[in-house]
């Protein structure tokens, strides 16, 4: 049975991003699972015979490496990790290749870091190389660098699913399906018989975040924080997202018949611009301006523009022209902008009507600390 505002977001999905995580690819014990790396190339092969584009965000890497180096357990080195992942990289990508040839589609491998999304220029140039992969009919296989990207560096991505509401963002696909060892977000304990999975979510609010954190210790439990985390950034652009069990890959056919499978989370307003993707959920802030109640309600409710008097405290070393994200004083993010001042003179404006800033700088090129245009809404 099909439910009408699936099969109507189905039939506007031109091009789709699919993200498979590790768990759906591998065997019990680790092992990368070429049977399923087959079963999922061929479900590929059969959306774009309906005429759609097709992003592939896969995880898998490391657990392709353990098997080529036979390696009973994860390495707990980073150098090691970053070893393994390099060697079964290349074996990941052989495989997807392998099929999807015999199928007569092409593959293309794509590594990206964190960093190569922060430069304006890189993240157009990314964009511009991914649509024109999909105008040449291949299957672009994304992954992130694991071999450069480290948490030591704050360069990664976080994890999978964050890449691919980036990804998503990126190419402004209508829909985001995330490929999971779960059918989807259940409205209890996944554990528990009575529990059920929620079909579809039309608001992402705090009643939605609540059920994958802990009552008593406010801790998430397991990878489903993360998706909600990725359906918030993938919504609020204006995108749909679906997460769906991928023990069975015939459940994307499903998805595109408008089946009720999974849960939807449906796009959150009207699509936003590729300028503010970029700024809210792409760059990695490089400050933080701490906004007085006054500040937030006219940056985020109104529309306003981001003035020195609204801002209580500045965080961090940045420069102008730099991402900042913006957080009220309980230290909530709700907005993310390109600023027109350094930390340095923002900590010397803060507070003061915008006459002043001449008097306290010597200068005032800009009356906005930021401005509307360069503001992007992450709540």
């Amino acid at each position: 049975m099909t439910d009408p505002l699936r099969l109507e977001l189905a039939a506007a999905a031109t091009t789709i991003v699919v993200k498979v995580g590790t768990r759906v690819l591998t065997r019990p014990d680790g092992s990368l699972d070429e049977g399923k790396i087959a079963s999922l190339s061929e479900n590929l092969h059969r959306i774009m015979q309906t005429g759609r584009k097709v992003v592939l965000v896969s995880s898998g890497a490391v657990a392709s490496g353990m098997g080529r180096l036979n390696l009973k357990e994860r390495p707990k080195d980073l150098a090691k990790l970053q070893a393994v992942a390099a060697v079964g990289q290349s074996r990941l990508i052989q495989a997807y290749d392998r099929v999807l040839l015999s199928l007569g589609r092409t593959a293309a491998q794509v590594l990206l870091t964190a960093g190569d999304l922060d430069e304006r220029a890189s993240y157009l140039n990314i964009r511009n190389t991914l649509l024109s992969l999909l105008e040449f009919g291949a299957i672009p296989i994304i992954n992130e660098n694991d071999t450069v990207s480290t948490a030591e560096l704050e360069t990664t991505f976080g994890d999978n699913d964050q890449l691919a509401a980036i990804v998503t963002n990126l190419i402004r696909a209508p829909l985001l399906i995330i490929l999971s060892d779960v059918a989807g977000l259940y409205d209890g304990d996944p554990a528990l018989p009575e529990s059920k999975v929620i079909s579809t979510v039309l608001k992402l609010d705090e009643s939605i975040f609540s059920l994958v954190r802990d009552t008593k210790t406010g801790l998430s439990k397991g990878g489903m924080a993360g998706k909600l985390n990725a359906a918030r950034k993938t919504t609020i652009a204006g995108e749909n997202m679906i997460i769906a069990s991928g023990k069975d890959f015939d459940v994307l056919q499903q998805i595109i018949a408008g089946e009720p499978v999974g849960t939807l989370f449906v796009a959150q307003g009207q699509a936003i611009t590729s300028w503010k993707r970029w700024i809210g959920f792409t760059a990695q802030p490089r400050g933080v301006f701490v906004l007085d109640d006054g500040a937030r309600k006219a940056v985020e409710k109104d529309g306003r523009s981001l003035l020195a008097i609204g801002v209580a405290d500045v965080q961090g070393d940045f420069a102008r022209g730099d991402v900042v994200a913006l957080r009220d004083k309980s230290g909530s993010e709700f907005a993310r902008g390109l600023t027109n001042y350094s930390a340095a003179e923002v900590m010397r404006i803060k507070g003061l009507k915008t006459e002043a800033i001449f008097t306290a700088l010597g200068h005032a090129p800009y009356q906005e600390v930021i401005h509307r245009d360069n503001m992007a809404v992450t709540v």
